[in-house]
């Protein structure tokens, strides 16, 4: 387990995040990053890292005890053909993700930022997805799920969308949010565990 800080603190509100960093330690809390999602950087690898990076910072900015304290950021985006696929706003940009996805291979980054007051690592894990064919109206009854409408890329490889995965190359967990076993080494690397 974590032992140099007292108090650790995933700055998501992601309920997957939260039960994947579980996976690793019992002892975090979460806090929620509240700044908006601004995009920069030249590639979807430094966007997304970029992205976790100011929610972590965000979060730590708000404690006036640092000493003992780390955060962790993460943001997850997929990409097909270079263009970044982020949460649907409506069914229409949600059955156009899908159907651009169908029968494709596409990657899924999560950026992911380490934190405290004495160092910040920051670092970007890609997984490759296969997706089968999808007929519209399979791509019409996942809509209707609402499944697709919190989720990078308009999909949740961890429920009903399952069927349609072919194959993933890289870190299943990193698709669902965080990438588990990155995190891990990274904190043994960091001393923290």
């Amino acid at each position: 387990m974590i032992q140099d800080y007292s108090e650790i603190i995933l700055a998501s509100k992601s309920p997957r995040r939260k039960e994947l960093l579980g996976h690793i330690t019992n002892r975090f809390t979460i806090v929620p990053a509240e700044g908006d999602e601004v995009q920069v950087g030249n590639t979807p690898e430094e966007i997304v890292q970029n992205l976790a990076r100011a929610k972590a910072s965000e979060v730590y900015s708000r404690f006036s005890d640092k000493e003992n304290l780390l955060v962790i950021g993460a943001d997850t985006i997929v990409v097909l053909d270079s263009v970044i696929l982020g949460k649907p706003k409506d069914r229409d940009v949600a059955y156009d993700m899908l159907r651009s996805l169908s029968g494709r291979t596409h990657k899924v980054m999560t950026g992911v930022a380490l934190k405290s007051s004495s160092k910040e690592k920051v670092f970007c894990e890609i997984t490759e997805v296969e997706f089968c064919g999808i007929s519209d109206a399979e791509i019409e009854e996942y809509i209707k799920s609402g499944d697709p409408f919190d989720k990078a890329g308009s999909y949740g490889i961890q429920g009903d969308f399952a069927k349609y995965v072919k194959g993933i190359k890289g870190d299943y967990f990193n698709v669902v949010g965080l990438p588990v076993a990155r995190i891990y080494q990274e904190l043994k690397q960091y001393g923290l565990l």
